[in-house]
């Protein structure tokens, strides 16, 4: 079984790669207050990482930042703290195709958006997670850091110990997109 489920994990990527594959992107990062509007790709099979989500998102309120989180949750039904929330959306396994590839509408609506920033917290690196980051509209991307530099869908790459707190990689990130200044010419991102 572990052997079939790779080689759909492989055409999956093989799918992926064939999407993104002679398409540039210029990613733009207009400074912290430019920011409006703020798309998070979550990993949400831990429910205990969702707290801190909810403060990032209020945090992000009080500075007048719209947060959008799109989570997959592997199994059939969603936690009730994962319902009825206006700026969480969840995928699941069914809304998968049989090579991973997510093809719900929300997925659909949440690729095309162009966030001015998407936040990846997909740790333990979900494929369906990669394929959304890896596609999105989004104007800059900031993801954790990984060896694999060339097929990063990143524009910022964040390098912390593992295990990796929620909280403390949203704080980080935040720290350094307000470090980099738009009109800055050591600015590391293409305008």
């Amino acid at each position: 079984m572990e052997l079939l489920r790779r080689q759909r994990l492989k055409i999956g990527n093989w799918i992926l790669a064939g999407k993104i594959g002679g398409k540039q992107r210029k990613p733009f990062y207009a400074g912290i207050n430019g920011v409006r509007n703020i798309g998070i790709v979550w990993d949400a099979s831990n429910t205990g990482d969702f707290p801190a989500l909810s403060r990032f998102h209020l945090q992000m309120q009080e500075r007048k930042i719209n947060v959008k989180i799109l989570g997959y949750y592997p199994e059939p039904e969603l936690p009730d703290q994962y319902t009825a929330i206006r700026y969480l959306s969840c995928i699941r396994r069914k809304e998968l195709n049989y090579f991973y590839i997510p093809g719900s509408t929300e997925t659909d609506v949440f690729i095309n958006t162009k966030f001015d920033v998407l936040i990846d917290i997909n740790f333990n690196k979900v494929f369906p997670l990669i394929y959304i980051t890896s596609l999105s509209k989004s104007l800059f991307r900031v993801g954790l850091f990984t060896t694999e530099q060339e097929s990063a869908p990143y524009d910022l790459m964040m390098e912390m110990k593992m295990p990796v707190s929620i909280d403390n990689y949203l704080e980080q990130i935040i720290r350094y997109l307000e470090m980099i200044k738009p009109d800055s010419p050591d600015n590391i991102v293409n305008q």
